[in-house]
């Protein structure tokens, strides 16, 4: 019911910078939050970037100060703009959205398949 659209990944050296993006698309009455997870080889899939509908963000304790996540007017369109990239930040990088379906009152998350990002040293 819900498709997340996610881009903006490659390969970049340390310090350098990627902006990775998520378009949400479906039977969608609201978002009510959508974020940024990223898993690393034999990593578990850790918590990134959230922001809410109402503009809360939360970051993980590693990328405060580099990344910035932001939205849309509409919240279908997701940011993640990654600065002063380190190669611990290699991963793929998936796309959550908490969603409230059209004529619907459940809450569902999904996610998108996930984009790569690779940062050597």
């Amino acid at each position: 019911q819900v498709q997340l659209a996610e881009s903006g990944g490659g390969l970049v050296p340390g310090g350098g910078s990627l902006r990775l993006s998520c378009a949400a698309s479906g039977s969608i009455f609201s978002i009510n939050a959508m974020g940024w997870y990223r898993q690393a080889p034999g990593k578990q899939r850790e918590l990134v970037a959230v922001i809410t509908s109402g503009g809360s963000t939360n970051y993980a304790d590693s990328v405060k100060g580099r990344f910035t996540i932001s939205r849309d007017g509409a919240m279908n369109t997701v940011y993640l703009q990654m600065n002063s990239l380190k190669p611990e930040d290699t991963a793929v990088y998936y796309c959550n959205a908490r969603v409230a379906l059209v004529h619907s009152t459940k809450v569902n998350d999904y996610w998108g398949q996930g984009t790569q990002v690779t940062v050597s040293s």
